[in-house]
């Protein structure tokens, strides 16, 4: 008992004194603005990543995430608090490491949990006694003692007692003004109370928001799942809504702007082309996987991404609507895009639902052009695509104009006044009426 107490009150000491170095495994999305914060928190911060080009992005002072300031990056890599490295053996040096890798999905909608299994058998083959291990990738609930912990102790050390491990979930926002990294509340669950308390003394080191205790790790994976699969529910209702408002002629933004008025009761969510990002469209997915080990079929979350993933095939069939209004056809008609990110102005089109609705338009005939200030070029089936300048000539060019994205770097006049048919899917003029002007 008195190892495990020096061993706790050791790592706490170091943590309150800044005096720990701290290693990020994964330096994507979520990784790097948390090592980021880390290091401007007063920490030594050692970055890990298995893409060379990141390693030597960040130890040039080369951002390469709209939420991390560019100059912020650079002192840090300068005043030596950041570093990157691909060498993992270099975790022998670090008294406590958060584990950032994807968790993607398969083609059968399971979770691949390859990328988290790899972070953890190269923390096992070279991680010290007394060190922190806290996972933050989106995983289902059950995966940091089920999966992690018994990886962990392969090493022949002994969790609660030779090492902390606890689970914290992500939130990143990205875009967001209003929060960040560094202000936005944490949950914290440990295998242990004290695996909790190591794990939460260093999120209060490096964090203004709340930190928030939980009594296990499984706690803290299943609410950021609750967390996620409550935005998908409520934007599948919003997005049914406006099918359904959509044939009876009426104006679904109008509706929920009307019903945003109640104060009590009610949350606005909106309509789009379908879903986008790493996190809401795909892990309601991981609590419908885990469901079927307890016989329990999670119906409503499933018909949610079900409607969601239809609004794409939605977006198409207005486009045709729309054509066949001026007496053309989808087949052959010219299509610009406007917007490839799966939000306003952010650089990421991970899972962008505007990638769909793409293949569709190609399916059906059309050709298209795609306009989108964030990202010079993208991936499509495995093929490079460049995006195109708006301009007043490719605008004229086109048989329709569809907003998928509403950045606010759009000339929003412009669009308008080339007179073409305009499908906005993201009520980006408010309550316009104009004879070109259409609505999801």
């Amino acid at each position: 008992m008195n190892k495990l107490i020096d061993l706790k009150e050791l790592l706490i000491n170091k943590l309150n004194s800044k005096s720990a170095t701290i290693g990020v495994v994964g330096l994507g999305y979520v990784g790097l603005p948390l090592a980021v914060e880390k290091a401007k928190a007063g920490f030594t911060v050692i970055g890990f990543d298995v893409q060379e080009e990141k390693v030597k992005n960040v130890n040039d002072g080369i951002n390469y995430i709209g939420d991390v300031l560019p100059a912020d990056l650079e002192s840090l890599v300068t005043n030596g608090k950041l570093k990157a490295t691909s060498d993992y053996s270099f975790i022998k040096d670090v008294d406590a490491v958060a584990i950032c890798v994807p968790t993607p999905l398969d083609i059968y909608k399971q979770p691949n949990m390859a990328y988290v299994e790899s972070s953890a058998r190269a923390i096992a083959a070279n991680f010290t006694k007394g060190t922190l291990i806290v996972l933050e990738s989106t995983t289902y609930p059950g995966t940091t003692e089920e999966l992690i912990k018994p990886i962990l102790e392969e090493s022949g050390l002994v969790c609660g007692e030779d090492f902390f491990l606890a689970y914290s979930p992500e939130r990143v926002d990205p875009g967001n003004k209003d929060f960040n990294t560094k202000n936005t509340p944490k949950v914290v669950g440990g295998i242990t109370e004290n695996c909790t308390k190591v794990a939460a003394t260093m999120y209060r080191a490096v964090l203004d928001g709340d930190v928030h205790e939980v009594s296990s790790p499984a706690v803290a994976e299943m609410e950021k799942l609750l967390e996620n699969t409550f935005r998908n529910i409520n934007v599948a209702l919003a997005n049914e809504m406006a099918i359904l408002c959509h044939k009876m002629g009426i104006d679904v933004w109008e509706v929920i702007d009307a019903a945003a008025t109640k104060p009590y009761g009610f949350m606005p969510f909106y309509p789009g082309p379908g879903l986008g990002g790493h996190c809401i469209p795909i892990d309601p997915w991981y609590l419908t996987w885990k469901a079927r080990e307890y016989n329990y079929h999670t119906k409503l979350i499933e018909t949610a991404g079900e409607i969601n993933d239809s609004m794409p095939d939605f977006v198409v069939q207005r486009c045709a609507e729309i054509l066949n209004k001026q007496e053309k056809a989808l087949n052959g008609a010219k299509i610009l895009v406007l917007g490839i990110a799966y939000k306003k102005n952010i650089d990421d089109y991970r899972e962008s639902p505007v990638l769909p609705i793409l293949d569709r338009l190609t399916s059906s005939g059309s050709s298209w052009e795609a306009v989108d200030p964030y990202i010079p070029k993208f991936m499509l089936h495995g093929k490079e695509v460049e995006t195109i300048p708006m301009t007043a000539e490719k605008l004229n060019e086109a048989d329709l104009i569809l907003i998928a994205t509403n950045h606010t770097d759009f000339d929003y006049e412009m669009i308008l006044s080339s007179g073409k048919s305009v499908l906005d899917t993201r009520n980006s003029y408010d309550n316009l009426t104009e004879e070109n002007y259409f609505k999801l």
